[in-house]
């Protein structure tokens, strides 16, 4: 299985960035799709999740309403639309999979883990 982030860079503060995670070797509309982050210093930390269905996303409060999260399960692919970004959410994203129907907010219970794609931005 791997998990292939890309879409990263450099935003100034207020900026937009799309970011996406290619899925491959395994049945992606069985799985629970999440992004995480880690900012220097600090914890991996749960941002956005999306079930099988894509109905009932979920969101860590710092982006509720600014970050969406949508998947396309026909490209394997999840995205986090980021919008509204500021300095704060400098980072480097991860995508994760789970196979089964909850979204989790600890990186632990997902089994896949991508390598993450970092995001700067400037205030």
């Amino acid at each position: 299985v791997q998990l292939q982030a890309s879409g990263g860079g450099l935003v100034q503060s207020g900026g937009s960035l799309r970011l996406s995670c290619v899925a491959s070797g395994l049945t992606f509309a069985n799985y629970v799709m999440a992004w995480f982050r880690q900012a220097p210093g600090k914890g991996r930390e749960f941002v956005a999740g999306i079930s099988w269905s894509g109905s009932t996303p979920s969101y860590a409060d710092p982006v509720k309403g600014r970050f969406a999260i949508s998947r396309d399960d026909a490209e394997n692919t999840v995205y986090l639309q980021m919008n509204s970004l500021k300095p704060e959410d400098t980072a480097v994203y991860y995508c994760a999979a789970r196979g089964v129907t909850v979204i989790s907010r600890s990186i632990s219970q997902y089994k896949y883990r991508g390598q993450g794609t970092l995001v700067t931005v400037s205030s």
